[in-house]
């Protein structure tokens, strides 16, 4: 117990910001329209590109004995990857969206043949 107090009074700024950066996060986060929100998330996951290298790294310098670093570093790297993945295709999507949609050719035709459409 005495080395967790400890721990906390020597880290007092830090556990503040931390602190400080979440209620900034929600006043942000919760200011966004919902029309911009799922693009700016989707662009936020692809950030997440820093995690993998950061496992990447985390993996290349552990040792061979370090099982728990070494399977953390392949979560880490696996779970950045998803995120990172979806975060493209959720953008992908949400620009399909707002893209104008081409007729097609069966609907040209249909178009040529029936005047009355």
């Amino acid at each position: 117990m005495n080395t967790v107090l400890s721990w906390i009074t020597t880290h007092q700024e830090m556990i503040y910001i931390v602190i400080l950066m979440i209620f900034v996060g929600i006043e942000v986060i919760g200011r966004v329209p919902s029309v911009l929100h799922t693009p700016l998330m989707s662009g936020a996951n692809a950030i997440h590109g820093v995690v993998i290298i950061g496992a990447i790294i985390v993996m290349g310098k552990a040792e061979q004995d370090n099982y728990l670093a070494l399977i953390l570093g392949f979560l880490a790297v696996i779970l950045g990857t998803l995120n990172v993945v979806g975060g493209f295709v959720v953008t992908d999507r949400m620009l399909e969206m707002f893209s104008k949609k081409k007729p097609s050719k069966s609907t040209k035709e249909d178009i040529g043949r029936n005047p009355g459409n």
